[in-house]
């Protein structure tokens, strides 16, 4: 987090010609924001992801702001590509476009969709949101487009494993996935995922209300997935509240909790590709970070790789190139508007609606468990119900070791049991 001399963006931004991004005589729905000056508009524009070609994803469509969040937009059959992406037999996959709302509280969409197993059920069907690891800038790697169309070299392995959508599957529960970094590609930034997660929901509901108006739903997601199931359920009483009662739970496992934190733990050392794309991913909806980036930033930001998937990001870590080299400011890392992701990303007064079950690596060197356990005890505190688990492992094990216990635990939610409460002593004397 230390700064560089101040004489180091200077040097950069001498050497190297502004990138040549295009001038625009209107900008576009989507890189649309107030406040800002056209040229940082024509910026944010150029650093959006590539449309894929396929309208579901990419057109904005311009009454948005007449529709109610969650309304359905568009909806598509897509079983013929899914079944085989799922490898569980299903009676059907529904890529569903709805109205959501984006990280700074203008009109906005996702994308989702829902599996449904083939076993035939007397009620509602019980739903499990399984919120994917994204963690990429382009919109050909969300699991929605992979599900409307195959397997590609876009596909993030983090799709299928560990099995959390089969297993529901198979336990007779509806699948939801949502494309929760948006359509903009946010990734890490968690008020637009937790948007489009509880966006989401409505929309199935609004889909099929015999079906999945009044399921019982549980949320999960491991790492990104972590970040949106986060966010979903401190949004949840204030953005969706018809929906408390019926969400009945949520697991997070690997959460990225503080970024404050994974600034000192993830920046300059081989996470720092992932760390960049993060960043890259937030600055498309927190357009104020924009203007910091210098000229080899937009260079990188408005490039091909704007759409670069889970793998290429994280092999760009081998680069070890600090944050700091990045930006106009020699100590971003302390700006006025670091501080301010900081605190709207982390979100640590507001409580969660619905029990936690929180699980992480002891020996996480890259999302410190220090994060997890503080976030348990900030929910303790707050009154939350949550339980908290540390597996042996780091990241990528304990996603594994982890995994059996946490849906278990789901399973059992979504059973009807409610979910106790392992607070205790994190709460500290009433």
């Amino acid at each position: 987090m230390l700064p560089v001399p101040s004489q180091v963006p200077h040097a950069i931004n001498g050497a190297l010609p502004p990138p040549p991004f295009p001038r625009l005589g209107r900008i576009p729905l989507r890189a649309q924001a107030k406040g800002f000056d056209h040229r940082t508009l024509e910026l944010r524009e150029a650093a959006l992801p590539s449309p894929t070609g396929d309208p579901m994803f990419d057109r904005w469509p311009t009454n948005l702001a007449a529709l109610a969040p969650g309304q359905i937009i568009a909806t598509r059959d897509v079983t013929a590509t899914a079944a085989p992406v799922v490898t569980t037999p299903i009676r059907f996959a529904r890529l569903i476009k709805f109205r959501s709302t984006d990280a700074t509280g203008a009109p906005s969409f996702g994308t989702a969709t829902i599996l449904v197993p083939r076993t035939s059920r007397s009620t509602s069907r019980p739903i499990l949101v399984n919120n994917l690891p994204i963690d990429s800038l382009g919109t050909a790697c969300d699991p929605g487009y992979t599900l409307a169309h195959g397997f590609s070299i876009a596909t993030n392995a983090t799709d299928l494993i560990p099995p959390t959508t089969q297993l529901a599957l198979s336990h007779g529960y509806a699948v939801l996935i949502p494309d929760h970094q948006g359509p903009r590609m946010a990734y890490a930034e968690p008020v637009v995922a937790g948007h489009v997660v509880l966006d989401a929901i409505r929309a199935a509901g609004n889909l099929d209300r015999r079906s999945f108006g009044a399921s019982r739903i549980a949320m999960t997601g491991y790492s990104g997935g972590a970040i949106a199931t986060n966010g979903a359920t401190k949004l949840l009483a204030g953005y969706a509240p018809e929906l408390i009662g019926r969400v009945v739970g949520a697991a997070l496992g690997g959460v990225p909790a503080d970024f404050r934190m994974l600034v000192g733990s993830m920046n300059a050392n081989l996470a720092t590709g992932l760390f960049h794309a993060a960043t890259f991913g937030i600055a498309r909806e927190r357009t104020e970070i924009l203007p910091m980036a210098n000229d080899f930033a937009q260079w990188l930001a408005t490039s091909p790789l704007k759409n670069v998937c889970t793998i290429p990001a994280a092999l760009a870590g081998q680069t070890f190139w600090p944050m700091q080299l990045l930006s106009n400011n020699p100590d971003p890392f302390h700006s006025p508007v670091a501080e301010h992701i900081y605190r709207v990303t982390k979100m640590a007064d507001i409580k969660s609606a619905v029990p936690l079950y929180i699980y992480h690596g002891t020996y996480e060197w890259w999302i410190p468990a220090a994060g997890a356990r503080s976030l348990y005890r900030e929910q303790c505190l707050l009154g939350a119900r949550a339980t908290y688990r540390e597996v042996f492992g780091e990241h990528v094990s304990a996603a594994v070791l982890g995994f059996p216990a946490a849906a278990q635990w789901l399973d059992r939610r979504l059973r009807g049991i409610p979910a106790g409460d392992e607070c205790g002593e994190a709460r500290g004397p009433r």
